[in-house]
């Protein structure tokens, strides 16, 4: 009796090669993770050397970011090429410059007290939950269109808004121990008021009861 013919051998997955996939909307996403980790820097650099233009720079990254966001899909769409990378590329970009970043800032310009850090923390853990979700159920909530129909919480770039309204307190020298609300102390623990707002927006962000038509 003869033995079976071998089963033939299961494909090899096929290697993504980085350079000859990335897609040019994938190098604007990467202009927006550029853009928001130059903002981190330039908020430490600020901390360290209290340069005034540090820190304008710093903010003024951020709605650049907010520019290269939007435009990496406007590209994506025109050129009608889909990228491997698109989606992951996006939200890793999305965390640095609209979750790390502005809490940054924040703590740049005078956010330092133990209270603040644990809700600088829940912010930033917010946004990564968030565009976690969003990943996960961008099909089920896709149109006959090929589009996402709404968002499911505040969209993490909702916080340049937060960033545009430090910048005013910048301007106005409110900030340090001037920051708006002051300073609330439990003991040894700091609390800036003002902190509250990435609280809440970091809030916003992971409601599932939210629904924002996307454009």
């Amino acid at each position: 009796m003869s033995a079976p013919p071998p089963e033939p051998a299961a494909p090899r997955p096929r290697r993504l090669s980085l350079l000859r996939e990335l897609s040019l909307a994938d190098a604007i996403t990467l202009a927006n993770g550029a853009a928001g980790m130059g903002s981190v820097l330039l908020s430490m650099a600020y901390v360290a050397s209290g340069e005034r233009a540090a820190m304008w720079a710093a903010i003024g990254l951020l709605p650049l970011a907010l520019v290269f966001d939007v435009l990496d899909g406007t590209v994506a769409r025109w050129r009608r090429r889909s990228s491997p990378y698109g989606a992951d590329l996006d939200s890793l970009a999305d965390i640095v410059s609209f979750g790390v970043a502005p809490a940054a800032i924040a703590f740049a310009l005078g956010m330092r007290g133990l209270a603040d850090g644990l809700v600088l923390i829940y912010f930033v853990g917010c946004g990564i939950s968030r565009l976690a979700r969003f990943n996960v159920t961008a099909e089920a909530l896709m149109t006959d269109a090929g589009k996402v129909s709404h968002f499911e919480g505040t969209p993490i770039p909702t916080s340049v808004g937060l960033v545009l309204l430090l910048a005013v307190a910048f301007a106005m020298d409110a900030v340090g121990d001037a920051l708006w609300l002051g300073e609330v102390r439990l003991g040894p623990v700091a609390l800036h008021p003002l902190v509250l707002l990435y609280a809440a927006s970091g809030t916003a962000m992971v409601s599932a009861t939210l629904k924002i038509p996307k454009p």
